[in-house]
């Protein structure tokens, strides 16, 4: 029998930040992220207790923008007005992405300062 990897969760994601200051002030300024500590070219953040890791690309074939991040909110509209209020740009408003009995998934989608797309979700009874 195969013994398992024990996998339980996510620690920590790496963001790419083609100016880590810059990146820092965003997510600590602009996104409201706690700010765990930081390190020469590096900057850490609690993101709900997944640990977000931002920093330079070691390697030229790794300086892409990330995979996309969903925030879970309780009030996408609220979080909605509370970001932009601070100068967070949306591609459009918050919006149903998926219909299923019972449920609404909304979305609302916005990018970084270093580019990286992000977005709010938010689960709603139907």
């Amino acid at each position: 029998m195969a013994t398992e990897p024990g996998l339980r969760s996510v620690g920590q994601i790496a963001l790419n930040a083609k100016d880590v200051e810059r990146a820092t002030a965003f997510y600590r300024d602009q996104l409201g992220l706690k700010m765990l500590f930081t390190a020469p070219g590096l900057a850490f953040f609690d993101c709900g207790g997944v640990r977000l890791m931002l920093s330079g690309a070691e390697e030229p074939e790794f300086d892409h923008p990330s995979s996309i991040l969903y925030f879970k909110v309780d009030d996408i509209e609220v979080s909605h007005r509370a970001l932009a209020e601070r100068r967070v740009e949306f591609r459009r408003p918050p919006h149903v992405i998926h219909r299923s009995p019972g449920m609404e998934l909304w979305m609302a989608f916005f990018r970084d300062s270093e580019g990286n797309t992000l977005a709010l979700q938010c689960e709603r009874r139907a």
